[in-house]
């Protein structure tokens, strides 16, 4: 009964998240096109010896010179038979060099979201510990520093002191150039340049969910069912996680939801300063070339990853309350 009760809750979900999908496409396709200028320009102005005739035909093989109307048709024709386009800057399809970069951008969301979660989680469960004394206010004012400072300016000062002054991890990329390491020793490469990333882009999301952690402990330990728990003699770390931290990971679930796409639009300036191949710095160099194929792409497969993981959310609250399964 169960399992039919979520699958009914998981179609639910996915229904209503059709007309969220095509509003979005339909909003990004608009005010993409809204934008002056076009993919023919900015190759025009690279090549330095375009023709007026050139930039007609290449608007014309591309479908740019099209009424608005016809473009919106035909694009959406693309998206009922999974085609992105072609993209005028690479003159490759859109779905290849989305999917060539979102391993990238999937590792590096993934292991600062982990992070994120992991160490937050952590922190706000020591201050929620120690209320009210010096390691509650320290981490606090270590948490209001993450929180106030930009992702960029975390990753430049971890590369001047990490990479430059002390040398322990690489600047950038994805791996090391030239490498010929295979199997483990090419994921350890990987897991090196995946560190710095990593950090710039979690450290925001640490204060967020330490002081999440921290608040919803404490209002949770003043519910009944905790000093129900303590009377029946458990022990103060049993209660603190079985019952305490359990009822307080659910509101930070939901946020960890509600920032899936935040923590993508961050990605886009950490994969720029730490030159990372992934969606972020493609979506860049899309905005640069006014590639806006690519980037209506980026958009629609973004839009549809933070559908997911919102779902992925609601089911994970089910298994963290059963109150939410019986409702």
């Amino acid at each position: 009964m169960n399992l039919q009760r979520a699958a009914r809750s998981l179609a639910r979900s996915v229904v209503q998240a059709i007309p969220t999908v095509i509003g979005v496409i339909l909003l990004g396709f608009f005010l993409l096109q809204a934008v002056p200028g076009d993919a023919a320009d900015v190759i025009a102005a690279e090549s330095g010896s375009a023709t007026e005739a050139g930039m007609a035909a290449m608007r014309s093989q591309f479908g740019l010179d099209r009424p608005l109307w016809q473009q919106l048709t035909a694009y959406l024709g693309n998206l009922a038979h999974l085609n992105l386009g072609v993209s005028p800057r690479y003159n490759l399809p859109v779905s290849e060099l989305i999917f060539s970069r979102l391993g990238n951008t999937v590792l590096l969301m993934f292991s600062a979201l982990g992070c994120a979660l992991a160490v937050g989680i952590a922190l706000g469960a020591v201050m929620a510990s120690f209320v009210g004394r010096w390691p509650d206010r320290l981490l606090s004012l270590a948490a209001l520093l993450l929180y106030s400072t930009p992702g960029f300016w975390l990753g430049l000062m971890a590369i001047i002191l990490l990479s430059v002054q002390l040398g322990w991890l690489p600047p950038g990329g994805v791996s090391t150039i030239g490498s010929p390491a295979t199997g483990l020793a090419h994921a350890l490469d990987v897991a090196r340049h995946l560190v710095l990333p990593t950090l710039a882009l979690a450290g925001f999301y640490v204060a967020i969910f330490a002081r999440l952690t921290r608040a919803a402990m404490l209002e949770v330990s003043r519910q009944d069912f905790v000093r129900t728990a303590h009377a029946k003699g458990l022990a103060p770390t049993a209660v603190a996680l079985r019952h305490v931290l359990r009822n307080a990971l659910i509101p930070v679930t939901t946020v960890a939801g509600l920032n899936f796409g935040a923590l993508l639009g961050g990605a886009v300036v950490v994969e720029t300063v730490f030159s990372w191949p992934g969606l972020g710095r493609l979506a860049y160099e899309s905005v640069m070339a006014r590639d806006y194929v690519v980037l209506l792409g980026i958009l629609v497969l973004s839009s549809l990853l933070v559908i997911v993981a919102n779902i992925l959310v609601d089911l994970l609250q089910t298994l963290l309350d059963p109150r939410i399964r019986a409702g």
